[in-house]
């Protein structure tokens, strides 16, 4: 067992989680991917149900609280209780509420969408690094050219930044897959990337952004858990969690972030211009 003390603060069980994630075994893997993904679900949530949403049997769970210094999981529910109740909006109720009760119309559908929305939103106003966000935008501002990379479900986020870019006349690149061609090497001295992934992260994203920092290329990149390939890659992180609804997650928060992100480079560089 851990023979430090448990964590008395989230950010140093961030920082610990962070050390230690890449030793972990399997199952103590995912429950790190969990909790990492979702901090607020471990505030009011059993180790029971925990212990589902990750895919492992509750000792594992319990094994993995155990690695921090907690006697067991009600000892590391009280750090996130005490982090993350003062912030805990109602919508996961709801939407739990609206599963129990098997409302499963367009219409109720379109409810859980929307409240899992506000959730995420609500999430990304009180949890985003402010400092992370002024530095992408200062590394943003200071590129020649921005590439942009995302692919499958996030496409859609980078596909409107390019666009967003385009029409503020920033130069910009959006990498993609289409004819497997090999655009890496477009990125040259004085650009920035911007990558986009989250789990279960995309090796292509990754490949780039890795390939970018080892060339001392600044990355901005916005990803979901500590636990993400892209926390391992010199990057200026932005970190963004949407609420899914069953399999499902809209992009409502990273959307947003994006939006603020390409406007606040739009009007950076134009201070810079003057």
């Amino acid at each position: 067992m851990n023979a430090l003390p448990p964590p008395q603060t989230m950010d140093d069980f961030r920082e610990r989680l962070l050390a230690i994630a890449d030793t972990l075994p399997r199952r103590l893997r995912q429950c790190a991917d969990l909790v990492a993904r979702a901090p607020e679900r471990i505030a009011v949530s059993t180790v029971a149900e925990l212990a589902a949403a990750a895919d492992v049997p509750p000792s594992a769970f319990v094994r993995f609280c155990q690695l921090f210094g907690f006697s067991g999981f009600s000892e590391m529910q009280k750090l996130f209780r005490e982090a993350h109740a003062p912030r805990w909006p109602d919508y996961a109720t709801r939407l739990e509420s609206l599963r129990r009760q098997g409302h499963d119309s367009p219409s109720a559908l379109l409810a859980e969408f929307v409240e899992a929305g506000r959730h995420s939103l609500a999430d990304l106003a009180n949890a985003l690094d402010n400092a992370a966000l002024d530095e992408a935008v200062e590394v943003l501002a200071q590129a020649r050219t921005i590439h942009l990379v995302g692919f499958r479900r996030v496409f859609p986020v980078v596909s409107y930044m390019a666009y967003a870019l385009e029409k503020m006349e920033i130069p910009a690149v959006l990498h993609g897959a289409v004819g497997h061609f090999d655009t890496r090497h477009a990125m040259l001295e004085g650009d920035a990337l911007v990558a986009v992934t989250f789990a279960p992260y995309t090796p292509a994203t990754v490949d780039l952004a890795a390939y970018a920092a080892e060339r001392g290329l600044p990355v901005v990149a916005i990803t979901d858990t500590m636990t993400s390939p892209l926390w391992r890659v010199k990057a200026t992180r932005l970190s963004v969690a949407e609420v899914d609804v069953g399999a499902f997650r809209a992009l409502a928060a990273t959307l947003s972030l994006a939006t603020a992100l390409v406007v606040a480079t739009g009007a950076r560089r134009g201070r810079l211009e003057q």
